[in-house]
């Protein structure tokens, strides 16, 4: 006998789903405390001010305000948001 055996789950296993990665808070756009700026693989974009990142380098905003991205030490991109004046 000259042909393979069936041999479906190694053969399979290729249809994982996109992971969503991106910029999901465009600069001069609003945002609340909390909300997701970047999702990321790696420092692309590094946390500025009022700016965390999550041990997935997710960059995610402290403060309401307007995202703003910049260039920064070594030419790196950074994200910051500046806060909402208080009216």
């Amino acid at each position: 006998m000259a042909h393979k055996k069936g041999v479906g789950s190694s053969k399979n296993g290729r249809e994982s789903a996109a992971q969503r990665l991106g910029i999901k808070i465009f600069g001069g756009q609003q945002c609340v405390a909390g909300n997701i700026i970047v999702r990321q693989r790696g420092t692309k974009h590094n946390p500025g001010n009022n700016v965390a990142i999550g041990k997935d380098d997710t960059l995610y905003a402290l403060v309401d305000g307007t995202v703003n991205f910049h260039k920064g030490k070594y030419n790196k991109s950074v994200v910051s948001v500046i806060p909402n004046a208080e009216a």
